[in-house]
């Protein structure tokens, strides 16, 4: 259970309770006082698996009535730059941002990382390991799929990811453009999601080794989406382990969701963040873009916090 006030700790399990009960109902612009302007802290794009460049993506923003973007790219900090340049142009105002993995037990948690240094040697010495260990776990995912039958080629994942750091995304496309699957439920749930026949682990850190790590590189750690699978104890943990903040407005989270995880923010003095997790491409999630989003007074008290 959490630590700190008895009637905190109700207030908690009455919400976790409340979002038990409810469906996943969309919930938006959630994480405060309506009327903008608005950011978005949770994007992808072409430097790991969103579809769209870099240009593109703050073009978009801009399109929608954003103010701000955090580009959260896996292991990968490549876009952070152009899009800085592009903000300029379109007046999108760019924070920097990575989304990693880490092990909290025998799960994979992800925790997204802002306002770091991206030019900072260790950090990046880091990301080049994982993108390594990320085409080496691609390979191993492609044998497996070839040794049940499905001649997909590793040159064909590979193309689809570019520049980008290679995902289970990226297998995903290529089996659907080269015709062996329709759709990307079929890929995971036949192929490569968890349990299925050519799942591969990825290589993860720990979580006191993430927040270590973006710390020195003077950012903050947020725990992205932990949706209705993160017990109270595995947050406990998380937040024990140093992290700055919770990804509280999520397309995952319905408004329930929401209230339980500002709760637990508020009681322990930590941050909030949310937003769309866009990717775009063949995910269709053009609907939540522009639609999960926070006020910039958000993105403000994340600068006050490190800055002031």
């Amino acid at each position: 259970m959490f630590e700190g006030r008895a009637e905190d700790r109700r207030g908690s399990q009455r919400a976790m309770s409340k979002a038990s009960d409810m469906g996943d109902s969309d919930q938006r612009d959630a994480a405060g006082p309506t009327g903008g302007p608005w950011a978005d802290l949770h994007t992808h794009t072409t430097y790991s698996d969103g579809a769209l460049a870099p240009e593109q993506l703050v073009k978009k923003a801009y399109e929608v009535g954003l103010s701000s973007i955090a580009i959260t790219d896996h292991d990968n900090v490549g876009a952070v730059d152009e899009a800085v340049e592009w903000g300029k142009q379109w007046h999108v105002d760019i924070v920097p941002g990575l989304e990693l993995s880490v092990t909290l037990g025998e799960k994979d948690v992800h925790i997204l990382a802002y306002f770091f240094d991206h030019t900072n040697q260790n950090l990046l010495d880091y990301l080049t390991v994982f993108r390594h260990e990320r085409l080496r776990r691609a390979e191993r995912i492609v044998k497996k799929l070839n040794r049940i039958n499905i001649p997909l080629k590793l040159e064909a994942v590979l193309d689809q990811a570019g520049v980008g750091s290679v995902g289970r995304p990226h297998i995903a496309n290529a089996l659907i453009e080269e015709g062996f699957v329709d759709n990307y439920h079929e890929v995971f749930q036949k192929y490569i999601g968890v349990g299925a026949p050519a799942y591969e682990r990825k290589y993860q850190m720990g979580i006191d080794e993430a927040v270590r790590m973006i710390g020195t590189a003077g950012g903050l750690t947020f725990l992205a989406h932990p949706g209705k699978y993160t017990t109270e104890a595995e947050l406990q943990q998380l937040i024990n382990a140093g992290m700055d903040g919770i990804e509280v407005v999520h397309p995952s989270h319905n408004e329930a969701r929401q209230l339980y995880y500002r709760g637990v923010v508020n009681q322990y003095f930590l941050l909030e963040s949310g937003g769309s997790d866009f990717h775009g491409g063949k995910k269709n999630d053009d609907a939540v873009f522009g639609v999960y989003r926070v006020p910039t007074h958000v993105v403000e008290t994340m600068r006050s916090r490190l800055f002031s």
